[in-house]
This record gives C-alpha cells, structure tokens and sequence, in this order.
C-alpha cells in the first residue's frame, strides 16, 4: 500500500511551522545561556569594583584566576578568557550552523523570521566578543576549513551595526511570551543603542544622537512594549518570565536542565543561611561586593538596597540565624588557650573584606569570619524550589529601565533632546518607582553613573561602564593595576593555537 507519511519529520514537511523553526534554532539559545553565569559574569564583573572572590582558606583560588580578575593581572592562560572565548565562538557556530540548514528549507514567513533572530543572537555574540576582546575573527559561514583573521574592532562594530540594520526589517514586534528567549525588533534597538553609547571606546568616534535614536525606537513604539516595573525585587525572583514588562530580551533559565543559572546559590549566598532560604544544598559563598561599589547605595530610601544580605542576620520569623563553633573556629587567629572552647554566635555579615591567611595567596582565612565578610547580593532570588544548585530565574540581557538611563547618558553627552525628554526627567522617570525621595532637580554624569550602579548591580554590564566613564583604571579592594591595555582581555592561548593567524591585543605576551 502506498500512504502519505504524515508523522515523519522529512525535508519536505520540516521545518514549516513557526515551531519548527523554534525547535530547528533550539540549540544557538541553547549555547547562549551557558557560561552566562560563570566565565562571563567572573570577567565582567570580578574585574571591577562590584565583585570580588578572594579564596577562604584554598577554598576558590582555583589558579589565582579570580586574583587575576580582581587584580587585573590576567594573561593569555586564564581559565575563564579561554572557555568564555570558545563559549562564544561556540554561540556563533551554532548560530552559523543552523543558518546552513536553514538555507534550503521552503520560503516562508516564518523562515524569515527565524534567520533574523538567528543573525541577531549572533550578533549579539560578536558584540560581546568585541566588548571583552576587541579584534576578532568574524566568521559567517558554517563548514569553513581556513582559519579566519583577527578584525579590528571598529571592522567588527561595522559588521554588527550593518547584520542589525539589515535583518530589522525581519524581526517580529511582538513581545511577551510568544517571542519570549528569542530577539524581537527591539532586541535589535537595545543592542544598537548600546553599541552607539560605546562607539568612542569601541572605534574612536562618538555617536550619541544615534545611541538616542535607538532608544527612542523603543520608547515611542506603536503601544508602549515596555513600562518600568514597580516591584524591582520581583522582577528577579524564580517566577519572573514574560510577564514581565521591563524585559526586552531575557535568558530562561530552568532548573531541570545542566548549566542552569545556578549563581546567587553558589556563589553569593553565605553558607550560614541555608536554612533561612530552605536551600537542598549548601551554599558556596565565596562571593561578595566591594565597599567601594555598595558606597553607590547611598539613599536609605532606595528600594534597590533590599538586594544586598548584610549586617545582622535574622530568621524570618525574627530569631535571629546563629552558628555554633568553637572560639578558633570562629576566628583561628584566636590565641587563647580555650580555642577549642564552644562558641555561639549571630551571623553578621561584615562590609571589608580583608585578606588574613598570609600563607596562602588571595586568602581570607577559612574560619567565621572570613565567610561572613563583604555584603552579598541576592538580586536574583534563591531557589527553595530547586532540587540542585541551578535556578528559575531568567536573566536580562535588556530591559526598559537601561534605554531610559542609556538615552539619559547620550544627552548629557551631547545628544539632541527629542520627544520632549531630558536627562533629568529621564533618570527622574526611574527613580520615581525605585525610591521614594524627592525627584532629583540636577543630574550629572557621576549621579547617572551611580544610578546606573543601583539599577544594574550584577547584570554583567558594570565593567562596560566603567570603562566608558573612564573608571576602569582606578584603585578598589586591592587592585592598584592602571594600564589601560587591560581595557580588553588577551586572546587566550588555546585559540592562538588552533588559529595562528589571530594576533594578540597589544600588551600581552
């Protein structure tokens, strides 16, 4: 008998539907979320003033890669520059290899829109690799058996900046859950705006009026898109999701699967308070801020500043968390002879962070007191729900409160004002929903750039800030390094072999 094959995926019936196109681009969405949480936020974030991981007795040196971050002593060997540069090359093969299997598939609509997203999710790859090394390869093509060359950094913004104004036109307009993970039109603004907003850093020539254009693109969209959330700390809790109206472009992130977002729970909780957020693990905690950065958090009234676990702990019933040790374990610099003597004490999480085991490099000790030092964020709510240490928490790439502050910055550089906006009433717009103070009546470049710290904490942007305020060569913690070569990251040493024809960034080895 011969019978039409219905149920079988075959060229001729796969992909069609916007589902098979979801399903076929999968894997690129897949990669990208990866080493968001690790590789990428330790480069972004343990570089600057915001972040820092000191080893608790040998616990997380782990090769002096996070000394190297902190001091800004990394070279071509570090860890987390090698596997960040294969994550992202990664997220561009894969990009380039379902374009491949899309080439043939039968026109349509729907085909359209998933090569756009597609180009636009590699784009968004190539604009990290060129926000974290500047010159590098730009490769398009899938099956490619000749190493690429290195391109300068404004060749790759100018590769960037023409794939997103090509595919514009192709990118869906809808928002929420129907285009949730995936880049819509906006996407494509926001990360034109931000490459604007960095154009004198990344080629040499300012463009503002641009940065300014793209956020209004978004701001004035046919049926407001986008609005400020009210609730900022639910914003980032395990339920958040589409339903969520700041966001433009988010990273779903699902507990069930490997190399969930399993940040905050590793590494930021302190260890202590297991039991207050009813975690099935124990935290790592080695992770905290500088009282350089949370110097930022200066409005008692700021409902940002509930993102921060610090002072006195207490349960939430209002007892307050105790830990019961002995007096050498609380502090193994104890010199007494009852060192051994059992010791109960309420967990108070300390703002310094000091370096006390002079044995070991980078080491704060391995006793109470190291593991409660420096103040620990907690933006991106545990998971009580979680079986291990990954997350429900999805992570923004974009959201609507970032194109307010971006366009506020471009005017205070020079931008036009259009559409009857001003920095002022821009950075007033925020902070209307974020604090209760007064409405600010000046604004210069230093206040936007704390409003940026306060709004932004741990979203992986901070360094890029930094850099384009021109703070990234100041003294925090106990980095004193200055050499502006450290703008970018060197090329790792594992890509140089593979591809002798890439060159290393000036100033390293």
């Amino acid at each position: 008998m011969d019978l039409k094959v219905e149920t079988q995926l075959t060229p001729e019936t796969f992909p069609q539907t916007d589902q098979h196109y979801i399903q076929l681009t999968g894997q690129v969405y897949v990669q990208l979320r990866q080493n968001w949480s690790t590789d990428y936020f330790f480069m972004q974030s343990l570089s600057t003033d915001e972040s820092i991981m000191p080893a608790r007795g040998g616990n997380w040196y782990d090769g002096a890669r996070f000394e190297q971050h902190h001091k800004h002593s990394w070279d071509k060997d570090n860890g987390h520059v090698s596997s960040g540069w294969s994550w992202l090359s990664g997220t561009i093969s894969k990009a380039n290899q379902s374009l491949f299997l899309l080439k043939n598939a039968p026109e349509s609509s729907a085909k359209v829109t998933a090569v756009a997203e597609l180009r636009a999710t590699r784009a968004l790859a190539f604009f990290m690799m060129m926000d974290l090394w500047g010159n590098v390869p730009i490769v398009t093509s899938f099956g490619e058996t000749t190493s690429p060359e290195t391109k300068s950094r404004t060749e790759v913004f100018n590769f960037i900046e023409a794939e997103l104004k090509e595919i514009l036109p192709n990118l869906s307009i809808i928002t929420g859950a129907p285009t949730y993970g995936r880049p819509n039109k906006y996407t494509a603004y926001a990360l034109l705006a931000k490459m604007y907003l960095n154009a004198e850093v990344y080629t040499g020539t300012a463009r503002y009026n641009e940065a300014a254009a793209m956020c209004d693109a978004i701001i004035s969209a046919t049926g407001t898109p986008y609005s400020l959330e009210t609730d900022y700390k639910k914003m980032f809790f395990i339920d958040n999701g589409p339903q969520i109206k700041e966001f433009i472009f988010a990273i779903p992130y699902d507990p069930g699967f490997s190399n969930g977002y399993m940040f905050y729970a590793r590494y930021s909780l302190p260890r202590s308070l297991q039991a207050k957020f009813s975690l099935k693990h124990t935290p790592s905690a080695p992770m905290s801020t500088l009282p350089e950065y949370y110097a930022n958090f200066n409005d008692p009234n700021d409902k940002r500043n509930a993102q921060w676990i610090k002072g006195l702990q207490f349960n939430n019933n209002g007892t307050p968390v105790t830990v019961s040790t002995t007096k050498k374990g609380y502090d193994q610099y104890y010199t007494g002879s009852d060192g051994s003597a059992s010791l109960t004490y309420q967990v108070d999480i300390t703002p310094n962070v000091t370096l006390r085991d002079v044995s070991r490099p980078f080491d704060a000790g391995n006793d109470e007191l190291a593991w409660n030092m420096g103040y620990r964020n907690n933006k991106f709510y545990c998971d009580s729900t979680s079986s291990n240490r990954n997350q429900n928490n999805d992570v923004p790439i974009f959201r609507y409160s970032d194109i307010l502050l971006m366009k506020a910055e471009a005017n205070l550089r020079g931008a036009i004002p259009t559409l009857g906006q001003t920095a002022l009433s821009l950075v007033n717009q925020v902070r209307a929903v974020r604090t209760t103070s007064p409405a600010w009546t000046t604004v210069t470049l230093e206040d936007l750039y704390m409003e940026r710290c306060r709004e932004l904490a741990w979203e992986c942007w901070h360094r890029n800030d930094m850099i384009r305020f021109g703070k990234f060569e100041g003294r925090w913690g106990f980095k004193t390094d200055a050499q502006t070569y450290h703008r970018l990251f060197p090329i790792p040493a594992s890509a140089l072999i593979l591809n002798p024809k890439l060159k290393q960034n000036p100033g390293y080895n």
